[in-house]
């Protein structure tokens, strides 16, 4: 490419001149190409260490004038092609011109001009493209796609010089981070080492640093350890990785691939070797963590941050921290963690008459944030609310139970007793309201409340009945998405009714266990809203749809909550504060789990041991966790720590869970078997009370486990809450979030490999291939739907993809990716005829005909080529070459094909609809079974389905249909392209010939015999009678004559187009057998038949070894007497000929070499090892000496 020209002093200095003239010089790089010695692995190392451009590009044009020691670069390349096309034009375009020049001066300034010119040109073509990476960064992309082989679609994000520990040696090179993959080359000396690694494939991810390894990243793969070290920036290098590890589970967990973010604000100037998908992923970093920080909407992207002091009129400081800066909102941070935090949302607001201050224009809110101390539930209010409960004046839709959507249920179905009759409980209960009311007061109340320690101190105290569902509200930013979404409820609730769905189905069987010993949920109006919220969400939100234990916790949130209120409090749960805990695998419940484990490990060493022996934490924390404790302990109890939950976070949960089995760690201790201890954790949870509460105790399920002699403890919540805050406050929310990465990787690759073994066992045990090959098998087949993803193409696959499906059925690949893996894997290599076999194999293995097959129907196809005896692999072979494995554009003649077998043959009707499925009412039933999973997968189906499939396997040679001549002449080619490359290629030449004008000859037998007895109706004879019989016989001439030496159309091998070429149809015939061509009827005589069967063979086709591409596309091989086909624009067709598959398995049995070639075993696992270095699948390390070549 052109190069901006830079001046070089020293032109000779590790470059060889090859081409100069009196301006020009053409260099190459030393140690590039043949040869070098030492000097190029002295250079190739230096380029790698010091990331020099001639890696990528190896030659150079510069520009120089006789009398001036500096040299200018006007060009380079990285082949000698493109460098040469740069050199030629120079000659062709400058010399003559500036020959003219007297002044070198002017040479140098009109050669600087001319390329700046030149670059102006193509440049001014991109420039619409927007964003551009700096020009460092877009060579470094270009080094990768070189050194790696990645495609176009693979981008690079950073790279790093760092070195890699290949054993007790570092080698010294760059890191390449892309989105899909880790790269690594280094090149020192001629030592090679070149490292690839699929995201999607680490297991383990940590920044550590050992006596050996000093300060280095440890990468973790099923299959090997990998670790590098002495990074200039080792926290942003492991910060990288850690996001792109993120990206790629989240892909494997919900197939969503990277977006690359086009709403990012661009750059005026770009920043210096930092690429655009580097600033994307920090400035997703620092999204996340914003919106975590202050629990606001998903959608909520950070402007801008910027260090401030806040002004706090409660205690008369300046508290320094952070002002976050985002479209809807203003928020503040303190430095210190509890000192203070603020959100003020910019939306545009009516003036709010409050005494605490004015709420104006969206100016005034951020000008004096401090005045404002109660507008947010009041500025929507129609009417004015009692302080109490400023939430209720939300208006929503109307149903018949109106009650529910003004009014948390508890309301409804709590006797209103004054606070005077309940004596002290009254009493604290008024307090802690008159409490928050002082609290309010002085902090503000609403979204802008101040957020302070004392703010938690009153939270762990607990929260006041009448104040729990505002304050819940107002903690986990549910409140800020209700009012930025007014009326999106209603319309979900209205969208959602009568729509049936398996999530709706699920509904319906849970909805009479949530909480049933509340009489709010013992009869129909509790029962009823809690259906419209659930069913709105698994509208809202298909992929989580509803899980187990949604029901506990949205019944819970409307006691407190109207159905508007719950239904948000509901989004925030799922998908901001519990992340992927109520998908259809419960991830998020399954990595905080292991995140507990760890926790044990680190606080109670001495529990966690025995805990792991006795499997009680599995157990235990699912249900503590995805109930947050509702389902466990008693109602009263287990909704102060809900309060705590939803002021802290999932740290709260943690530190509870720490605390429970701290409590009880002498008894666990002393527990032989996991019943035992549950029995001692459920006992202990059930005796968790909540003296202050105010609500007449609810019977708790888990009575029936306080059974015993001695009577239970009864242990006071709020003592509890104090003793996990005591003993465990260390943790933080940024310490769980990093713990959390960790425990994804581990959860999500276990779920795979699960997923893994599933699919294995799925595949029937007569398939041939080993469990270890499955396996291996599976990966190859999954790292291909994968890319589908990755790169782009075949956007359907990844579209369909449904992690609610049965594993058998997530991966599923299209027809070109399945072309791909047949390629590389399949022992019948047919050269360029290989790619037609694959389309035919699918078409074969497609049975739905969705155009997707899945791993079973894979394994299928290549079960029948690796395994089974010669007539099992023939067989298959036979079935490419019938309808539907080929398709109407391959054939010739598909017309006469189709009526072939419609006309010809009733008994033979069926067999070919038993060959795709078996029988047309299963067809039926699975299209239905399609259809039906569209919308709720059921999976006795699939269990039927496959049952019926091995059913239909059984089927002897004689169901196989028979073969018409255009469909044989297919075979013919097929199996000339397979032997092209076999090392006994001539003998199987010549054994094919024979056999081939054998079967030629059997076929021309039958007809003859089936002639007598079924006639076609569309018979050539009624198209002859008009033109008598010159026709067939200049046909006959002109099947003489052998094929024109320059004819495209002899030589071709490979696809057949319908119709394309049906005039250049040459036929070749035996010698003599013309005679009766006019008769398509006639019947031969036992003599004519026995001279028919012992003429020799070789006398249909040339004599010897017939070569592949002796058989064209167009050629039709006709033995003995030909009938006289239907006229096709001057070819002909024989639409009579046919042959069975017995006949064709006895020809080939006759020829040894043909047997031994289909019963030579093939190891398929070389052909898997090979297919993963293609895919990247893992990781693949080269040492290897590479004298003279630099990389």
């Amino acid at each position: 490419m052109w190069l901006s020209p830079e001046e070089v002093l020293v032109a000779n200095a590790l470059w060889v001149t090859e081409r100069a003239n009196p301006f020009f010089v053409l260099q190459r790089r030393r140690g590039h190409g043949k040869g070098g010695g030492l000097t190029g692995l002295l250079v190739g190392t230096l380029d790698v260490v010091l990331d020099s451009s001639a890696r990528v590009a190896p030659y150079r044009i510069l520009h120089q004038t006789q009398d001036s020691q500096i040299y200018w670069t006007v060009a380079s390349g990285s082949s000698r092609k493109e460098i040469t096309k740069h050199w030629e034009w120079l000659e062709n375009n400058l010399l003559q011109t500036l020959s003219i020049f007297d002044s070198e001066e002017d040479i140098t300034t009109f050669v600087k001009g001319k390329i700046h010119g030149i670059i102006a040109e193509e440049n001014k073509n991109l420039q619409p493209q927007g964003d551009e990476d700096p020009g460092k960064f877009k060579e470094a992309e270009l080094k990768m796609r070189k050194q790696f082989g990645m495609p176009e679609g693979e981008k690079l994000v950073n790279y790093y010089s760092c070195s890699y520990w290949k054993g007790r040696v570092p080698r010294q090179g760059w890191l390449y981070l892309t989105v899909n993959h880790l790269c690594f080359y280094s090149f020192l000396l001629g030592k090679e080492v070149n490292l690839v690694v699929q995201w999607v494939d680490i297991t383990h991810l940590e920044k550590n640093a050992t006596l050996l390894f000093p300060e280095s990243i440890h990468v973790e793969t099923r299959d090997q350890e990998l670790f590098f070290s002495m990074f200039l920036n080792i926290g942003e290098t492991f910060k990288l990785m850690e996001q792109l590890a993120n990206l790629a589970m989240r892909q494997l967990l919900d197939s969503e691939g990277f977006l690359e973010d086009k709403a990012l604000p661009r750059p005026i100037r770009p920043h210096r070797n930092i690429s655009a998908l580097k600033r994307d992923l920090d400035a997703r970093a620092k999204n996340e963590c914003y919106r975590a920080t202050f629990r606001l909407p998903r959608d909520e992207r950070l402007d801008g941050h910027t260090s401030c002091t806040l002004w706090t009129p409660f205690n008369k400081l300046h508290i320094p921290g952070q002002m976050f800066i985002s479209n809807n909102y203003i928020c503040f941070a303190s430095k210190e963690e509890d000192a203070c935090h603020l959100i003020i949302p910019l939306r545009e607001k009516t003036p709010s008459k409050q005494p605490g201050g004015i709420v104006g224009s969206r100016k005034a809110s951020v000008v004096d944030p401090s005045t404002e101390s109660s507008p947010a539930p009041q500025e929507v209010s129609e009417q004015p609310a009692s302080p109490a409960s400023p939430l209720n004046s939300h208006q929503s839709f109307c149903v018949q139970e109106v009650p529910t959507a003004s009014q948390g249920l508890l309301k409804l179905f709590q006797k209103n007793s004054p606070m005077e009759d309940l004596g002290a409980k009254g009493a604290k209960e008024k307090m802690k309201e008159e409490s928050w009311h002082i609290h309010f007061f002085e902090y503000g109340r609403g979204v802008c409340m101040y957020r302070t320690a004392k703010t938690r101190a009153l939270v762990l105290k607990g929260i006041p009945e009448s104040l729990r569902g505002e304050l819940w509200l107002l903690f986990s930013g549910a409140w800020n998405e209700m009012e930025t979404h007014p009326g999106y409820y209603t319309e979900l609730v209205e969208k959602s009714t009568g729509k049936y769905s398996l999530a709706t189905e699920e509904i319906e069987r849970d909805l009479h266990r949530s909480m049933p010993e509340h009489p709010a949920f013992q009869n129909e109006l509790g029962i009823a809203a809690l259906r419209r919220v659930l069913t709105a969400y698994a509208f809202r939100n298909p992929t989580i749809g509803y899980c187990q234990a949604m029901n506990i916790v949205t019944s819970v949130l409307l006691l407190y909550g109207s159905e508007e209120e719950a239904f948000w409090l509901l989004v925030a749960l799922c998908e901001r504060m519990l992340p992927d805990y109520y998908n259809t695998r419960v991830v998020g419940a399954l990595v905080d789990q292991g995140i507990f484990e760890e926790l044990t490990r680190d606080f109670l060493p001495q529990l966690s041991e025995k805990m792991q022996d006795l499997g009680v934490i599995s157990s235990i924390s699912l249900s503590w966790f995805l109930t947050l404790f509702l389902s466990v302990m008693p109602f009263e109890s287990a909704v102060v720590i809900v309060d705590c939950f939803f002021y802290e976070g999932i740290k709260v949960i943690l530190q509870v869970a720490l605390a429970i089995l701290d409590a009880n760690m002498e008894q666990l201790l002393g527990c032989s078997d996991e019943g035992e201890a549950m029995t001692v954790l459920g006992r202990y949870l059930d005796n968790v009370v909540n003296k202050q509460s105010v609500s007449p105790p609810i019977p708790h399920l888990h009575a029936l486990l306080t059974s015993g002699d001695d009577p239970p403890v009864e242990v006071d919540i709020f003592e509890l809450l104090k003793v996990s805050y005591e003993k465990f406050s260390s943790l933080r929310a940024e310490d769980i979030e990093q713990m959390r990465f960790k425990q994804r990787l581990k959860v999500i690759q276990s779920l795979e490999d699960t997923a893994k073994r599933s699919v294995v066992r799925a595949i029937p045990v007569d398939i041939g291939f080993s469990i270890e090959e499955l396996e291996d098998l599976y990966m190859v087949f999954k790292a291909k739907h994968l890319a589908s993803q990755y790169w782009g193409y075949s956007r359907m696959v990844a579209s369909r993809r449904d992690p609610s499906l049965p594993y058998l059925e997530q991966y599923r690949i299209d027809a070109s990716q399945f072309q791909e893996l047949f390629a590389s894997l399949t022992p019948w290599a047919c050269g360029s005829h290989t790619p037609v076999l694959a389309g035919r194999m699918f078409r074969l293995l497609d049975k739905n005909k969705d155009l997707l097959i899945n791993f079973k129907e894979f394994v299928m196809g290549m079960s029948g080529m690796y395994h089974g005896d010669l007539t099992e692999k023939l067989k298959v072979l036979y079935k490419l070459h019938l309808p539907p494995a080929l398709s109407p554009e391959e054939a010739e003649s598909a017309l006469e094909a189709a009526h072939y077998f419609t006309e010809n043959s009733s008994s033979e009707e069926a067999v070919p609809q038993e060959e795709q499925e078996g029988s047309g009412s299963e067809d039926v039933q699975e299209k239905r079974g399609e259809e039906k999973g569209t919308s709720s997968p059921d999976y006795r189906h699939y269990l039927r389905m496959w049952a019926k499939e091995k059913e239909v396997q059984k089927e002897t040679i004689k169901d196989l249909p028979k073969m018409n001549q255009e469909q044989f002449i297919e075979l013919c080619k097929t199996l000339y392209n397979m032997f092209s490359e076999d090392p006994m290629e001539q003998d199987l030449y010549h054994a094919i010939a024979t056999v081939a004008s054998l079967l030629l000859r059997i076929g021309e037998v039958g007809k003859k015999f089936s002639a007598r007895t079924v006639r076609k109706p569309r018979d050539c004879a009624t198209e002859e009678d008009e033109p008598p019989a010159p026709e067939p016989h200049q046909d006959t001439a002109r099947e003489h004559q052998p094929p024109a030496a320059g004819d495209p159309q002899a030589k071709a091998g490979g696809h057949m187009h319908l119709g394309k070429v049906p005039h250049e149809s040459q036929v070749v015939v035996e010698a003599g057998s013309g005679e009766g061509e006019g008769s398509p009827s006639q019947p031969l005589s036992d003599d004519e038949t026995k001279d028919d069967m012992s003429m020799s063979s070789y006398s249909v086709v040339s004599t010897g070894s017939l070569q592949c591409e002796d058989l064209a596309d167009d050629t039709v091989l006709v033995g003995g007497e030909a009938c006289s086909p239907t006229v096709r624009t001057g070819g002909t067709v024989d639409t009579d000929w046919c042959i069975s598959f017995e006949q064709i398995l006895a020809s080939i049995l006759t020829e040894s070499v043909l047997v031994n070639f289909f019963e030579k075993r093939v190891d398929i696992a070389l052909k898997i090892k090979d297919q993963k270095k293609v895919e990247r699948q893992f990781s693949t390390a080269s040492d290897h000496e590479q004298p003279g070549v630099s990389g």
